[in-house]
């Protein structure tokens, strides 16, 4: 395992997957992870970062890319995105992926971006805040969610215009807009109550696909679940972080083990948890058979 060509393997899931799940993501979040103790101080090693793909609708790893570091997204997802079949899909990052390079590489791939955008473009942030300050009735569309949960009231406003021709164009291209087809400009307001607390959020977006307030809603929530459905379930599951793998390219390659093992169990056609699944793998045969059936064909 530490000797494998990790870029080789990571190539072999993709396209792995692309076979054994041939239809095309409608949604997929990409964000990145470290894994805790794959860090070796005395040879001056850092933890393993990996940029990973999601299907959030079908719940599946498409890809992942690994890095040394946080700051290397940038670079690393281009690459991720270049070896993964999007075409079609509306691609979500946060904000460390809000780059023109990015956005660009995502058209390149037949997709759409909805990039956060935060002080990292301080001059596109404070644009759309103040556009939406200020922006007539009839140039948004709203839509409203509101949650309660446990004593918690959350009150979430969806607003998106598709009226950008007011961003500030990039100097090098007179004429054309910092971020290459962008058509919607968006944000997020939440409002959440708990007991006399009181907090209040805005986040915001833009995206190259003319979404409605109600798409966009829908999109903004499914990202979440990279967090909530892949990295947790490797944490609380599969203990990554506890992974102590350092030698060779046995830390990135058993990441990728780990993303082959997931989407095998979350197949699985019955109601059981992630956790009881391999449990009942690991004692019955014909059970494990049936979760491996994805890899015989």
């Amino acid at each position: 395992m530490n000797r494998i060509d990790p870029e080789l393997f990571a190539a072999c899931f993709s396209s792995w997957v692309a076979e054994c799940w041939p239809d095309k993501p409608d949604l997929v979040a990409i964000d990145g992870k470290t894994s805790r103790r794959s860090h070796d101080r005395k040879r001056g090693q850092k933890a393993l970062h990996l940029v990973s793909a999601f299907a959030t609708t079908r719940r599946l790893v498409l890809g992942q890319e690994a890095t040394e570091e946080k700051s290397n997204e940038i670079t690393a997802i281009p690459a991720l995105v270049e070896r993964i079949d999007l075409e079609g899909a509306l691609v979500s990052i946060d904000a460390m992926g809000c780059n023109p390079d990015i956005a660009q590489s995502i058209l390149d791939a037949k997709a759409d971006y909805l990039l956060a955008v935060k002080d990292n473009q301080p001059t596109l942030h404070a644009e759309i805040k103040s556009y939406f300050d200020t922006a007539p009735s009839d140039k948004v569309e709203q839509s409203r969610t509101t949650e309660k949960d446990h004593g918690r009231l959350e009150i979430r406003t969806h607003t998106v215009s598709h009226e950008v021709d007011w961003t500030t164009p990039e100097r090098s291209y007179p004429g054309a807009f910092r971020f290459p087809k962008l058509t919607t400009v968006a944000m997020v307001e939440s409002r959440i109550e708990r007991g006399d607390k009181i907090e209040a959020e805005r986040r915001s977006y833009i995206s190259s696909r003319i979404l409605s307030a109600q798409a966009f809603a829908d999109a903004v929530r499914s990202h979440w679940a990279i967090e909530n459905n892949l990295h947790w379930t490797l944490d609380m599951t599969f203990n990554e972080d506890q992974s102590r793998l350092r030698a060779g390219h046995g830390a990135k390659n058993m990441a990728i083990v780990r993303h082959f093992a997931l989407n095998l169990v979350r197949q699985a056609d019955d109601k059981r948890s992630i956790k009881r699944r391999r449990k009942r793998a690991s004692w019955d045969p014909e059970y494990l058979f049936q979760i491996l059936s994805p890899l015989r064909r």
